[in-house]
């Protein structure tokens, strides 16, 4: 779509609103096997049309020459992370509707009955970067809860965001619901994210998933209820109980499986009771390539090693770049997390339950592992097929968002002819 006089932002979001929430209508009266239905022949489409998705992808590659390596693997799709999508489509396909589901019921003296009963939330809009896999996780996760959603994915990707969004289309076509349904915003132009901020009433939510400064833009000038995905400013600590060849293994793992992705691990926090594993877990991670930036008391372990600034601590890197810190003990580890952390994942490597305990316990964010790595903080990982991102607030839902997390409540009151007195 060409940007100028003709391109009014306000008009198009209102469009695509309005298109939105008839489909919403019908899409909270769709039977799960017709939801379903459509899932799976989107998961089919995606694996028909790799090579089609495959051709857009290495267009958006070549146009993200200027990104980081980290945000470039976002981008990057393959053979095998187009399965793992499709494969993601399927799984959620198979999931249990949250639609209808009774969360509970009761009765009061005078006779009538109480059930809450799930409900979806209506109109769902999700504001993303870089990660074209979003288009397919967003646009089935709303499905399968009975939402309309309208998906404005980033530039870098948006060739990618397109060819899998065609996809889902063949799903809804061949399922016979409203390709309305699932709505990409078919412009990159910021000012679409503008209008997606001011759609009161045409979005019911907001859901952004991104960069700090993207998230924050959102929180900043949202007209609409804003479930936050924010940045992973993650930690693992290794406590002086720990198992040394386990809390190498999830080290290295936490931050250099994937460096680009919300759940790798960005402080490494260690006991300064154990300084035998100290040496070891640093030269691990720098041997496997990342630079390390650290506390004072480390420097002279290893001559790679780098001073940490203050700003370390605060910093998600998306990059082999990790800031370590020495600190007293667990509940050293837990105030440095409290000062620093995103309330995002966080994790302890330890055998001493007690103190596991107290580390699961205190650390206040949306997901704590006990001797596990952080990048389980996915999804997927979770059962859940797919989610829409990480949430790390306190209201509505809280970690991976996936299908209940889609839905909120109404009460539903029977009575016999009662009136108040």
């Amino acid at each position: 779509m060409k940007s100028g006089l003709s391109f009014d932002p306000a008009r198009l979001m209102a469009e695509m609103g309005a298109r939105a929430r008839s489909a919403a209508r019908i899409l909270a009266a769709a039977p799960t096997a017709q939801k379903a239905g459509a899932i799976r022949a989107a998961a089919a489409a995606i694996r028909a049309n790799r090579a089609t998705i495959l051709a857009a992808n290495t267009k958006d590659m070549a146009a993200a020459a200027h990104l980081s390596p980290a945000m470039q693997d976002r981008l990057k799709l393959d053979d095998s992370r187009i399965e793992a999508m499709a494969a993601g489509l399927d799984v959620v396909a198979d999931l249990p509707d949250p639609v209808g589901e009774i969360i509970r019921e009761w009765d009061r003296p005078n006779g009538l009955h109480f059930r809450q009963v799930r409900v979806p939330l209506g109109v769902v809009g999700i504001i993303y970067e870089s990660r074209p896999n979003v288009t397919a996780d967003a646009g089935v996760l709303c499905l399968m809860a009975g939402n309309a959603c309208i998906l404005r994915g980033g530039s870098e990707a948006l060739a990618t965001s397109r060819a899998i969004h065609a996809a889902l289309l063949e799903g809804l076509r061949a399922s016979g619901l409203p390709e309305d349904a699932i709505q990409l915003v078919p412009t990159s132009d910021r000012a679409m994210v503008g209008a997606m901020l001011a759609a009161s009433g045409l979005i019911d939510i907001l859901i952004p998933r991104g960069g700090k400064n993207l998230v924050a833009r959102v929180q900043a000038e949202a007209r609409v209820p804003v479930l936050a995905h924010l940045d992973g400013n993650n930690h693992v600590y290794v406590d002086r109980a720990a198992d040394p060849a386990k809390a190498s293994a999830i080290v290295l793992n936490a931050k250099m499986r994937r460096t680009g992705v919300c759940g790798a691990m960005e402080t490494l926090l260690i006991d300064q009771s154990a300084t035998n594993m100290a040496p070891m877990l640093l030269e691990t991670l720098l041997d496997s390539g990342c630079e390390l930036r650290v506390t004072p008391d480390l420097l002279p372990l290893d001559t790679r090693l780098k001073p940490a600034d203050p700003e370390d601590w605060d910093t998600e890197y998306l990059d082999s770049i990790a800031s370590v810190a020495t600190v007293d003990g667990v509940e050293g580890a837990i105030a440095h997390i409290a000062a620093h952390g995103s309330h995002h994942t966080d994790a302890i490597v330890t055998e001493d339950t007690a103190t596991a305990d107290r580390f699961l316990a205190a650390v206040d964010s949306a997901i704590v592992l006990w001797n596990a790595s952080t990048q389980f903080a996915d999804g997927g990982e979770f059962g859940f097929g797919a989610e829409i991102g990480i949430a790390t607030g306190r209201l509505h839902a809280r970690g991976p968002v996936a299908l209940e997390g889609l839905t909120t409540y109404k009460t539903v009151v029977l009575g016999t002819g009662q009136t108040r007195p």
